[in-house]
Order: C-alpha cells, then structure tokens, then sequence
C-alpha cells in the first residue's frame, strides 16, 4: 500500500512538500526536521513494526499537525501535553506543537486522574492528546480548562488533511518543552528546557555519544515522554537524518530480535534492560553484530552488568550522567575515552564542580555533591520561584542533589543520590557501593539498598534482591557474601528475596515502592 495514501494523505497534495518554514523560524526545533526532510526526503524517518515513515513524510504530517492545532485555537507559547506511547504520533504531534510555537508537556500515559490533573493545571495546558489506552474516568480530572484529544491509529489521517503552517519563530531562551520531574521529594515540578538548551544537547548526543550519521539506526525503547528517549533517541536522530525504530513497550528476546531485523546501529537503554538483554538465555550474538555503540542513562550502570554485556554482545556501552533538568546530558564517556563505573567527563560547554556539605569545593577523591552550569541547564521550574532559586545558585551552577567524586584525570563517578544516603551509626553508607557488590554475585539479577528506621543505629542497612532465572542463594548466603567484602558496618543485615524490583515508566528501579515484607531475615 502507499505509504502516503495510507497515512491520509490527499493525494494531489501527498508527494508535494508544504512551501515550508518561515524566513525567520530562529532556533526552533522543528527546523531540524525540516533541514533533514531537505537533505534525506526519502530516507527512512521512524519505523514502527512494518510501516514507516519517510522523512518528507514526517516533515509533512507535522507541518499539519501545527496547521490542526491552529485551528482549535493553539498559538504560540501555549502549553500541550502529549501523553502518548512510542508510535507515529508522538513524533508528529511532538514537532507538529514546536512547529507552532507551543511548549510541550510530555506525560506518561500511565498516569493516573489526580496525576493528570495536576500537570494540565500547573502548566496552564489548553491541549492535552491522549492516547485512546487511558481511562476515560481519569481523564475527566483534567478537564477543567483544558481540551482533551484522543490519539488512535486514525489520528494521522485527520491530521493529513489539514493545512500547513510554517515555523514560528523561537529563540536561544524561548522554552520548548516542559519535563515534570518524577517528585520522589515532593510535588513534581515542570523543569523548563529551551529550544536553544534542547538543540545543544543534542549535538552532543550527536557528536560527542554516539558519532551519529544519516546511516545509522537507532532503535528507540526509551519512551519518548521521558528527557533521554527525546532528546538523544528522537531530537537527536531527526537532526542527524538517522532511522529510529520505535518500541512501545520493551521486552529483551523482542528487542534482539528487533536488532537483527532492522540492522540497528545504535541501542539506547537504561540499567534494567542492559540487565535483562545480559540475562537473556540462549542468546546469539550474532543476531546484534550491527550494534557498533550502546549508551546507557536514566541511573548508575552496575560494573558488572556492563562487562557481562559488553562480553555477550561485542558492542561497547557508554555510560553517560543527567537530568530532566539539564536536558539531559550533562557528562558522558565517549569510545576510546571511558572508564568503568564512571559517568565520564562534562560535555563541551558543560562545568561540573563537587560541593561539599560545608559549601566548600572538593577534591581529588573528595566526595560532594554535583553541581553543573551551562547550556543545557533548565531556564527554571515553571511557575515556582522558590524552587528555582534553591536549585540554581546565583552564579549559575544548578544543584543536582547527586553525590560524586573525581579522579585526577578528570573521570566524574556517581556515589548516590544524597537522599538516598543511609547513615548508620554516624558512618555514611552509600547504597550504590553495596549494590554493585550484590551484583558480583552469580545469582543475582537486580538489587536496590535502601535505608531502613532502626531504634539504636537509626538507619539500618537492607537490600531487595531478584535472582537470575534458575538460579538460587539465601539470604544468609547474600549477606556473608558482602560482609566479607566491604566494612563492617556497610553489609545488609537486612536482605529479602522478590520475584522482580517495581520499575517506573523508563524501566528504572523505584526504591520508593518496594515493600518490606513482615518476616525479613
């Protein structure tokens, strides 16, 4: 079937490329897409199971997109949420919304009423697309002010029907997007990235990552409503002219074969999918020989994994460090210059400094927390002041809330997040370290250390592990096995076996829902 007449294209218009941009579109991000639909036109823009679009195709629907939103009444700087899984539509609606100006508000479509509501109210949202998946009933809750469209597999053929707009204009400063944070310390709050902000960082995935080219493929398991999966997997590919291919939902033997079928180049991912592709059995590894790099963000890649990986599959992982709020690349390792366990060294235009709790600077082995200034650090919290200026100092560096250290060559590694530090007895324990010990184990497959209340110590040590398949250990066995390898008052004493650790949206580990069952040993 014709991709053009199948998408809902009028064919009398479906070949022919809208006249296009404004003269003056500035630093918008829709330019890149339409730069690449100039370049590439017919090369493969996005892939989803067996239809694709082209690039000229992209370009197309999302010049129509702005041109559908026009019409209900979006303009410029209005806020449009997107909730919305890895299909054709995001993308389109993504830069459909940039193209006209609007800042979008990327949402998981797990979301639940009371969630929904809090983002379309906080961001003043006037749109909100949502996938046909979420309930009608939670829906309700953020109708309040705000129009609320159903995205289905139809949604492209209205789209394809209505009249393109070109670019508006949008500066270095003009914000782009709004990334609620994931409010594990309170309320989430929308971070502000700017066009300018959002178009650096790219570049960096694009030349300091992953040496990114219009003949690469990447494969897209992060969700796009997440700041990696947008920016290095989609904003990132559109700039460079690369194939992405979209994967809704992740599954390892799915994903490998994924790889093989479409030739993948490049494979994006957080800890838990490394974790679950290096325990995948039967694997041949020749099904992923085109993978030539892997990057790996979202939390701290374990040691181990990545040696267990790199060795199964012969591709290398690059292990960077970010935020929502620094869009999100703020260090990466880069091939030819990593080190393991480390989060690399800042991106060009990117400061990092280590702050220690008297607000002094660290040093060399020094422990403190992470403090990064440049481009790609928010504008601020949308709408919170306050908030803002706790984060961002007066001299630019925003506070990460992250403890590191530095090598004397300038390597950065994560130690925890300071929230996540566990004092017991008045000696700091750092979750990470214990972690990455339990992983050492033969039998494991996913560990999380938590800090638990104890009367006399007033933390105590635990740790929620998962084992590989086939395989067994007991809880004693676990912990005489970190005793006889860190400090002594470092080891869990505490330590219970799940089938698997709850993981959010991006496949990250929530320490925050584990439950602790009444008979821990």
């Amino acid at each position: 079937m014709n991709a053009d007449v199948a998408l809902g294209l009028p064919k009398s218009e479906a070949s022919t490329r809208l006249a296009g941009a404004s003269e003056d579109a500035g630093v918008n991000l829709a330019e890149n897409l339409r730069r690449t639909a100039e370049r590439f036109p017919e090369r493969v823009a996005l892939r989803v199971g067996d239809r694709h679009l082209t690039y000229s195709q992209f370009d197309e629907l999302a010049s129509r997109a702005a041109g559908f939103m026009a019409d209900m009444g979006v303009t410029c700087g209005d806020r449009v949420g997107l909730m919305v899984p890895n299909m054709f539509e995001f993308p389109v609606l993504f830069y459909g919304a940039a193209r006209l100006g609007a800042v979008v508000v990327p949402m998981n479509p797990l979301l639940r009423g009371r969630e929904i509501s809090h983002y379309t109210v906080d961001s003043g949202m006037v749109l909100l697309w949502a996938h046909e998946s979420v309930a009608a009933a939670d829906l309700e809750d953020a109708a309040s002010g705000c129009r609320v469209e159903r995205v289905g597999s139809g949604l492209l053929n209205e789209v394809g029907y209505a009249k393109g707009v070109p670019a508006a204009h949008r500066g270095e400063s003009d914000t782009a997007v709004i990334l609620y944070t994931s409010g594990t310390t309170g309320v989430p709050k929308g971070a502000e990235l700017t066009h300018g902000g959002l178009n650096r960082n790219l570049r960096a995935s694009i030349d300091e990552i992953m040496s990114l080219t219009e003949d690469d493929v990447v494969l897209g398991c992060l969700p796009l409503f997440h700041v990696f999966g947008l920016t290095c997997g989609l904003n990132a590919s559109v700039a460079a002219g690369a194939e992405l291919v979209l994967v809704a939902r992740f599954d390892a033997a799915q994903v490998l074969t994924a790889i093989g079928a479409h030739r993948v180049t490049i494979f994006l991912g957080v800890p838990t999918m490394y974790i679950a592709l290096a325990n995948l059995p039967g694997v041949d590894a020749r099904s992923a020989a085109t993978l030539r790099i892997c990057a790996s963000g979202g939390a701290s890649l374990p040691a181990e994994v990545m040696r267990e990986f790199e060795r199964r599959f012969g591709a290398v992982i690059v292990e960077g460090y970010g935020l929502s709020e620094t869009s999100p690349t703020a260090s990466t390792n880069v091939v030819g210059r990593s080190r393991v366990g480390s989060i690399g060294m800042p991106i060009s235009g990117v400061e990092f400094k280590l702050v220690g709790p008297d607000g002094g600077e660290c040093g060399v082995g020094e422990v403190g927390e992470i403090c990064i200034r440049g481009h790609n650090v928010m504008k601020g919290y949308w709408g919170r002041p306050e908030a803002t200026a706790a984060a961002i100092d007066s001299e630019g560096w925003f506070h990460s809330g992250d403890l590191g250290k530095v090598d004397e060559d300038g390597f950065y590694y994560i130690v925890d997040r300071m929230k996540d530090l566990i004092i017991r007895g008045g000696y700091n324990v750092y979750p990470r370290e214990i972690e990455e010990v339990l992983y050492e184990h033969p039998a494991v497959r996913e560990v999380a250390v938590v800090g638990l209340p104890h009367a006399v110590h007033g933390e105590e040590v635990g740790a929620a592990v998962s084992l590989r398949s086939g395989a067994s250990a007991t809880t004693d066995e676990l912990r005489e096995y970190v005793k006889a390898r860190v400090a002594p008052y470092k080891y869990p004493r505490l330590i219970w076996i799940l089938d698997s650790l709850p993981t959010g949206g991006t496949g990250k580990i929530l320490k925050r829902a584990i439950e602790l069952p009444t008979d821990i040993s």
